[in-house]
């Protein structure tokens, strides 16, 4: 199993604008779309990857449990569905109804997204404030598919808490840890190895 680690975009990022197909229902996903909240959060996740599978039943909980806090929450899968069919549409969208997500799980089939958000590793999270500059960039928590700490989604949350009531994210952040992002050959960006 490959570990590959974020690539901790500069805080005070804008968001890079997008739109892309949610694959449960069709429609376009965009932020504009999510309207003006006090937090995004954009996800880059898949089905096929453990440190995913590691984490995903916590990705559905912070969807759920932020969902009346009016935090604007999409997952993106950008990997190559040609060679990992477990990350095309049809799959994700198996992944999003039996983890019942609460948010949109979008496909980046040109990896266009993923490349402009410097997104490197599945997961990859990225919380913007309500002027959508990116506050926070990084791990779930510290827990690993192999190193025995329980799942809590602590950094994250209290990243997410901090935005939400107005309040600094420490920027002492730590990468998330992943997967590498499965990138259609001769599609690989500059800043991926």
């Amino acid at each position: 199993m490959a570990m590959t680690a974020s690539t901790m975009l500069p805080l005070g990022t804008q968001a890079p604008m997008f739109e892309l197909p949610d694959v449960t229902t069709g429609e376009l996903i965009s932020l504009e779309q999510l309207g003006d909240r006090p937090a995004y959060l954009v996800m880059f996740i898949c089905r096929h990857c453990p440190f995913v599978k590691h984490v995903q039943a916590e990705l559905a909980a912070i969807g759920r449990d932020y969902q009346a806090q009016n935090l604007g929450i999409v997952a993106i899968s950008a990997n190559d569905a040609t060679k990992y069919p477990d990350d095309a549409p049809e799959s994700l969208r198996q992944m999003a109804e039996e983890l019942s997500f609460t948010f949109p799980l979008c496909f980046d089939a040109s990896q266009d997204t993923a490349k402009v958000y410097t997104a490197a590793c599945t997961p990859d999270f990225f919380l913007f404030d309500g002027d959508r500059r990116l506050a926070y960039r990084g791990q779930l928590d510290s827990s690993r598919p192999s190193n025995g700490k329980p799942v809590t989604g602590r950094d994250l949350r209290a990243a997410i808490d901090a935005v939400l009531q107005g309040k600094p994210v420490s920027p002492e952040q730590l990468p998330s840890i992943g997967c590498n992002i499965k990138w259609i050959p001769g599609n690989e960006p500059t800043y991926f190895g």
